[in-house]
């Protein structure tokens, strides 16, 4: 036992040595966890949009028209920025980005509503960017809710306030909104990016060092063959500690402070986070582990792991629906950690889940740390053995060559 934690001891202070002297690791396991979470969540902190350009063709030019049209410059999503006499003019300045949107009034829009007749108004989007598109629809809606309400209150006349409220509303809600309150686009995709950085820069960091190992020809350091190196498994748990070291820090810096800095919304029990954030980290490091055995190359891993990054987000289901994703991805989907941890996290930090609710992903997070674990075991054992019989084919070239220049020698001074 005192050899077998001795050896382990040894494997991590090398492996420790090796990411502080190695500059392109040590940046992918330090500066980026610090850096990357701050700058996407600074980019993403309005949450909202806010004052989205667009242009009105007004070819009304009625009192109703104009007040539609002040509402919705008064709502806070909204900008009328550009009064335009023609729709193609209107068409133009969306072509060009500087308008968002199109609101349209008919000539004979104030006519038809003096004739007690329905009147339309027509609105145009720009759909390359939801939130955009989301804030000009929701805001022309609204507007022309209110003013409906009016329009049937004057034409009905009730006797008191209260009947006119019950005849524009006669089925009364109230929406609230759960868990993401602020209703913003960084309380709802930050936590699942910040989970993703943990895995994405694991994977660049422990690809970029067995690339580097591989570049040098540096066997000893891919699967060290000397005394220390007795057993594959000691090599596995002595890299693993190095690296779950370093992250564990990193983790509690991008899953506590982080969300704070930005006043995300945070509510986690720190028991369950812990709970839940051991098996994810243990599942990257020896996912990223098996990963690195086929890089060859330090640029292959940067190459790998960037192309990958989005279809794991969008694997994971927090973009888009994971009852709408196909089976087959789905299964892809089980195989990457990520998957579990985004889900896990969103639901414990945000929803403040218990550990019982995220059950599934606790569990799959512990049967794919135990699955890459001994996946990596296999392909470290395998790389033991070939790399001491490449020790043991280069010695046993070198001492042939020193025979056969021996013989050599001999033959040239029996020759003299």
């Amino acid at each position: 036992m005192y050899e077998i934690i001795k050896d382990t001891c040894y494997i991590w202070a090398k492996e420790m040595r090796s990411v502080i002297s190695d500059e392109g690791v040590l940046i992918f396991f330090v500066v980026v966890p610090l850096l990357y979470p701050l700058l996407y969540s600074w980019a993403y902190n309005n949450e909202v949009v806010r004052d989205v350009p667009v242009a009105v063709v007004d070819l009304s030019n009625s009192n109703t028209s104009r007040q539609f049209i002040r509402r919705c410059d008064a709502s806070p999503e909204v900008k009328v920025a550009y009064r335009c006499s023609s729709i193609d003019e209107a068409r133009r300045l969306v072509g060009h980005q500087v308008a968002r949107g199109i609101v349209y009034f008919p000539s004979d829009f104030e006519k038809n509503l003096g004739r007690g007749e329905q009147s339309k108004i027509s609105l145009f989007c720009d759909m390359s960017m939801m939130l955009t598109y989301k804030a000009i629809y929701l805001t022309t809606m609204n507007v022309a809710q209110d003013m409906n309400a009016e329009i049937q209150v004057a034409q009905a006349n009730p006797a008191t306030e209260r009947e006119g409220e019950i005849l524009t509303k006669p089925l009364d809600f109230e929406e609230v909104q759960m868990f993401n309150t602020p209703a913003g686009y960084g309380n709802f995709i930050l936590p699942g990016v910040l989970v993703l950085i943990l895995q994405q820069t694991l994977l660049l960091g422990i690809g970029l060092g067995a690339g580097t190992a591989r570049e040098n020809n540096r066997y000893q350091d891919l699967v060290p063959v000397s005394r220390h190196y007795k057993g594959f498994f000691r090599i596995v748990f002595g890299k693993a500690l190095c690296y779950f070291m370093v992250f564990a820090v990193m983790c509690a810096y991008i899953t506590l402070v982080v969300p704070r800095i930005f006043s995300f919304t945070s509510i986690p029990q720190p028991g369950v986070l812990f709970a839940l954030m051991l098996p994810y980290l243990l599942a990257c490091i020896f996912f990223g582990m098996f990963f690195s055995c086929i890089i060859r190359y330090r640029e292959n891993v940067i190459l790998l792991v960037v192309f990958l990054s989005l279809p794991f987000l969008f694997l994971a289901g927090l973009s888009w629906p994971q009852t709408s994703i196909p089976a087959a991805l789905q299964g892809i989907a089980h195989l990457v950690p990520s998957t579990f941890g985004i889900r896990g996290f969103v639901r414990v930090s945000v929803m403040g889940a218990t550990l019982d609710d995220v059950r599934y992903e606790y569990v799959w997070l512990w049967v794919l740390t135990a699955v890459y674990f001994l996946a990596t075991c296999a392909v470290y054992r395998y790389q033991l053995r070939s790399a001491r019989r490449h020790a043991v084919e280069r010695v046993t070239s070198i001492k042939e060559a020193a025979v056969r220049q021996k013989a050599i020698n001999i033959q040239k001074e029996a020759n003299t």
